[in-house]
């Protein structure tokens, strides 16, 4: 079986995908800034989906279909993600950056990888969106300062885990079996 090898820019002297999945991830900044990235993209996606379910529906208030609108934002992000990570392994941001998600063997990751990728990122989110809302439920008082602060905290802590990982991957690629690789031209030494 062949490794797969992705048209690159300059082509000339670049490592496959495959030998680049083998060694460390690009660093925790770039990927860092990508994830940053993402969300200023995701906010276009999201505002779109929202207009059309609302029309659609014919919203007339915010908490009206507040359900079903948080479903249909789930679903078109779940549909994104893993439309671009199964088709080339980048999304807009990781192109950007040139950065690109592949399986841990080198290969194109697969809709179920892909599936299982975007359930497990929410771990970005869901443990500090548990801890302020445990934490608004004993003291009866919402502070959205509180749910600012655990988040960018939690945030931290889950990229500075990948100081204690195989290869500086991120959770959730390690337990996918996936990984984040530099696109760029690779020139051996």
């Amino acid at each position: 079986m062949s490794l797969l090898k992705i048209p690159e820019q300059g082509g000339l002297g670049a490592n496959t995908c495959a030998e680049r999945a083998q060694g460390p991830a690009p660093a925790v900044l770039r990927r860092m800034a990508a994830f940053l990235y993402e969300g200023v993209l995701l906010f276009g996606l999201v505002m779109v989906v929202g207009a059309v379910y609302s029309i659609s529906v014919n919203q007339q208030h915010g908490l009206h279909g507040r359900e079903g609108m948080m479903a249909v934002q789930f679903l078109a992000l779940a549909l994104y993600f893993i439309w671009m990570w199964t088709h080339g392994g980048q999304t807009l941001a990781l192109k950007t950056w040139q950065l690109r998600v592949l399986a841990a063997n080198g290969q194109p990751i697969s809709p179920r990888q892909a599936l299982g990728r975007f359930m497990l990122s929410w771990l970005w989110f869901m443990p500090a969106w548990v801890t302020a809302w445990a934490a608004e439920q004993l003291t009866g008082m919402h502070n959205s300062g509180l749910l600012y602060g655990v988040m960018l905290a939690w945030i931290v802590i889950y990229a500075a885990l990948t100081r204690l990982l195989p290869q500086g991957q991120f959770l959730h690629d390690l337990i996918c079996g996936t990984r984040i690789i530099d696109n760029r031209k690779q020139v051996p030494a």
